[in-house]
């Protein structure tokens, strides 16, 4: 993109020239003030921020999207010039460093979008000013310590959350409850330990206290309204990004930590959650009963933790039920019978001492000791019929060369032989002559 380009329109509001091929550094300065809205996203931008964010006369900007490029470097410390910005989307580059101090600045921003990445360090205070923020995605990066409680205390308005795969450790903060309108959390893959906070019945829009918003995260330009917010979430065990459906979607994902406890069984009030993900932990009790409240659940997975007792008879009730998984785990008893948990196949239970449909033994714990006796039982069979068919073939070679080799070898026990069978034969017709006799009356 030639640097006389955005000189050439002193009067440009909206710029999209996002999904091209467009390639070179971002070496452009003089954007014209009155612009409001530049995505420039999905294309083959490589290099610095520095000369793009620092060295331009930014005034009124609202929207600014250069996601998906090449971009590297660490991220400049001049927001204070975007002061009306409130969209932000750096996703799926290659930037390195701390989040930036000015940050803060931003007071109006709504969406921040930092994921995929390398940014290193800690959360920063200075983000606490951003109390305007709906959406915070800092997902795989490189971001260590604990999650700070001020997320949840000075942050209310956040919708998203997602810090997946990173290296946050220490607990869960119970201050993250205060921020009750979040109906996405996504903190998988993190060091995280503790037990999972039984406020999570404060969230009001996953509880259904509070209706869905009507907000669909458009952001609106000069001449159209254009919806760029998305999230990559994992859902019935697949990545995907979401984006114009991401209002709709209701998700909690806290799995592949070091999570320990018991599921608080105020989890189960969530009644608008569609998918939870407390999978590969070390979780331990029993399935909440009333997990069968939770009627909006599509997605169900607790596998790999350390969880006891029965399945709970409510599972039955969860009608859009179509990713379950408790496989490894240490439950016991019947499978409750129900359409949907007998459509799923033996792996959503395996590691279990499960019974019932779809496991077609007793107990889930003899499907080994079965197979292996069959196995068993096939190679002795095997082994009969090896057998049968030696002790034929010895048979019939011995016992005709018992026979026929002296035959063979001497005249005298061939004339005596065949004169033994002459006798036989009329000793056998005389019989049989004296028999019909008898019998017709000759």
């Amino acid at each position: 993109m030639p640097e006389s380009f955005l000189r050439s329109f002193s009067m440009l509001r909206y710029l999209n020239m996002s999904n091209n091929h467009i390639q070179g550094p971002l070496t452009f300065s003089g954007i014209p003030a009155t612009l409001e809205f530049i995505d420039i996203s999905s294309n083959e931008f490589w290099g610095s921020l520095h000369p793009f964010l620092c060295s331009s006369g930014v005034t009124s900007m609202i929207v600014l999207n250069l996601g998906n490029n090449n971009l590297s470097g660490d991220i400049p410390e001049c927001w204070e010039k975007w002061v009306w910005l409130e969209f932000l989307n750096l996703e799926n580059n290659s930037l390195s460093g701390e989040i930036p101090r000015t940050l803060g600045s931003l007071r109006n921003l709504h969406h921040l979008n930092m994921h995929g990445n390398k940014i290193s360090g800690r959360l920063h205070s200075s983000l606490i000013n951003l109390t305007e923020l709906d959406v915070l995605q800092l997902g795989r990066n490189e971001l260590n310590g604990s999650i700070p409680t001020w997320i949840g205390t000075k942050l209310t308005l956040l919708r998203i959350l997602n810090l997946r795969s990173n290296r946050f450790d220490g607990n869960i903060p119970h201050e993250l409850c205060h921020s009750i309108h979040i109906q996405i959390l996504d903190l998988a893959h993190n060091n995280i330990s503790g037990n999972i906070p039984r406020c999570f019945n404060n969230f009001s829009i996953l509880s259904g206290i509070e209706s869905k918003s009507g907000d669909d995260f458009a952001y609106i330009g000069t001449l159209t309204e254009v919806s760029i917010a998305s999230d990559t979430l994992v859902m019935k065990g697949r990545e995907d990004t979401y984006s114009s459906i991401l209002p709709l979607m209701m998700l909690i994902d806290l799995s592949s930590n070091n999570l320990t406890g018991y599921i608080p069984s105020e989890v189960m009030s969530l009644l608008e959650l569609t998918s939870l993900n407390l999978s590969r932990n070390r979780l331990n009790g029993s399935i909440p009963e009333k997990i069968g409240n939770m009627k909006e659940l599509i997605s169900l997975d607790l596998s790999v933790n350390r969880l006891s007792g029965e399945l709970p008879m409510s599972l039955s009730s969860l009608h859009f039920l179509s990713s379950f998984n408790v496989s490894f785990n240490n439950l016991t008893g019947r499978i409750p019978i129900g359409t949907q948990l007998q459509s799923f196949g033996v792996s959503s239970f395996f590691g279990n001492k499960l019974s019932g449909a779809p496991l077609t033994e007793t107990n889930g714990c003899e499907r080994v000791k079965a197979a292996t006796h069959t196995i068993g039982e096939k190679k002795e069979e095997d082994g009969a019929d090896w057998g049968l068919i030696i002790s034929i073939v010895v048979g019939f070679v011995s016992g005709f060369w018992m026979i026929m080799g002296p035959l063979i070898v001497r005249r005298s026990w061939r004339i005596a032989y065949f004169g033994f069978l002459s006798k036989l034969r009329y000793m056998v017709y005389d019989v049989i002559h004296k028999y019909c006799c008898h019998m017709f009356s000759c």
